[in-house]
This record gives C-alpha cells, sequence and structure tokens, in this order.
C-alpha cells in the first residue's frame, strides 16, 4: 500500500480523476467518524459540502453496511447511488435477490434473540432486514464477547456468511452480492469509464481485493493485510482527499453527465 499523498499516490489519483469517472465512498469510519453507539453517527458539515462540489464534476455513490432506512437521514444530501446492506440493497437490476436474504435474516433474528440473553448484555443486534450487526465495542469484556458471538455464529442455520469489523461482526447470506460486485453493477448502470472506492473496514475488501484495473481503490488506515492499493493514514484526511479529487476533476473539465442532460 502506498499513501494517497505521495508523488506515486498522487500520480496515480490524477490518472483516474478524469470525465467518466464514478466517486463511491463507504460511510462509518469513511465519511463519518466512528462512534461508540452506531445510531450517533453523522456526516459532518464539512465533509457534505465538499460531496456536494465533487458531485457537480462526477456521480456519487455511497456503498454502506446501514440499510437504506437508516443511511438516507444521515446524508443530508441525495447521492446518485445510494447502496445498503454491504451492497444487498439498492442497487439497480437486483431487487429479486433481496427476498432470500431477507429470509436468512429473520431466521438468524429468531435464533439470536433466543441465545443472546445468556450473554453480555454490552452486545448490540442491529436488525437491517437483509442483514444483521452484532457490535460489541461496549461489552464488559470485549475479546470475551468475540469469542462468544463467534461459537454463537456457527449454531445459525442457515450459516451465515460472517464478517468481521471494528467491534463488530456482520451476518450476511452466502451469495455473490457485496460491495465489490454491487460497484461493478453499479459503473455498468451508469457507463463509468472508471471508479474510485474509498472504505476503512473489512467489508470494503470486497471491492479492494478485485483488484479491478477500472478501480483506484482506498483505504482509511493502513493495514498490512489490505489488499487496497493507496491509503490515508487517518479519517481526518478524507476531507483533503475530497478536495484534491474535486480540484483534479474541475481541472480536467469533468462533469457529472447524468446531471447534464434533462
Amino acid at each position: 500500500m502506498r499513501p494517497v499523498f505521495s508523488e506515486a499516490g498522487l500520480q496515480r489519483l490524477h490518472e483516474v480523476a478524469r470525465g467518466g469517472l464514478l466517486c463511491a465512498f463507504d460511510f462509518d469510519g469513511t465519511l463519518a467518524p466512528l462512534v461508540p453507539v452506531p445510531d450517533d453517527a453523522h456526516l459532518p458539515d464539512d465533509i457534505r459540502e465538499r460531496l456536494l462540489r465533487l458531485g457537480q464534476s462526477a456521480p456519487l455513490a455511497i456503498i454502506t453496511g446501514r440499510g437504506m432506512d437508516d443511511i438516507r437521514p444521515r446524508l443530508g444530501f441525495t447521492p446518485e447511488f445510494l447502496v445498503g446492506n454491504h451492497g444487498l440493497e439498492g442497487v439497480p437490476g437486483w431487487e429479486s435477490l433481496t427476498a432470500a436474504h431477507a429470509e436468512a435474516c429473520q431466521a438468524w433474528l429468531s435464533q439470536l434473540r433466543a441465545a443472546l440473553p445468556g450473554h453480555d448484555p454490552g452486545i448490540l443486534l442491529e436488525d437491517k432486514r437483509y442483514s444483521l450487526s452484532l457490535h460489541y465495542r461496549e461489552a464488559a469484556d470485549p475479546p470475551a464477547a468475540a469469542r462468544a458471538l463467534e461459537a454463537l455464529f456457527a449454531t445459525l442455520t442457515p450459516a451465515p456468511r460472517v464478517v468481521a469489523g471494528k467491534f463488530v461482526y456482520n451476518l450476511l447470506a452466502e451469495d455473490r452480492c457485496h460491495k465489490g460486485s454491487a460497484l461493478l453493477r453499479l459503473m455498468e448502470c451508469c457507463g463509468a469509464r472508471k471508479a474510485i472506492y474509498v472504505g476503512d473496514d473489512v467489508t470494503d475488501e470486497d471491492v479492494f481485493r478485485m483488484g479491478h484495473p477500472d478501480i483506484l481503490s482506498i483505504r482509511i488506515e493502513a493495514s498490512a493485510s489490505s489488499s487496497a492499493e493507496l491509503y490515508l493514514p487517518d479519517f481526518c484526511e478524507t476531507a483533503r482527499l475530497l478536495d484534491v479529487l474535486g480540484e483534479r476533476l474541475r481541472q480536467q473539465g469533468a462533469r457529472n453527465w447524468l446531471r447534464a442532460a434533462p
């Protein structure tokens, strides 16, 4: 991984920052700072203003683990694409795939609600309809809570895809719908030549691992285990990235083609 604001990183950023670019972002930890209670997360005003300016030069996509009803009021603006539940919700043409995910989640929900009262009360179960998240940041003993949850997940039917994050486990149905495949579908829908994707967590690796030549992947915080091409040292650098990206697109005369035509 190379720093975005190195000579090589900026050169790579300038290569993709041209007309026909789709700009896609995760939300928590990428556009909004991580908070102990997920419901307290919000989009900072300065980030929103930068996204609005960037949206004049390129279509915007938010691809988040949150559900659609949850993420909409947190943004304060409407991007061209809003995708929830780690790529399962809101992708054009994928509507028929969501029913199976909802059915699996209801089965897990019943099993977990029956089992969790015997575990640490600091564990928070979040129902996103098409996926589930179990947060254990507030547990009395987070490592012990993580081990107990992993053992519990092994008993669930149908077997979920378990994706670990920062003090959270995400439960998803096993198939090919994820953030990476969702981004490719969005590029196809809007005719994007290239895309940039910025994320910070394990589910964002579904984009990074593709190593797609037309997608520039950027991770928040360096990680030796990440497949992202570039990285920002922390969330505080997101604003700077948006400034540099937006200025480069304006210099290139790029326009958001989805807004240009009536």
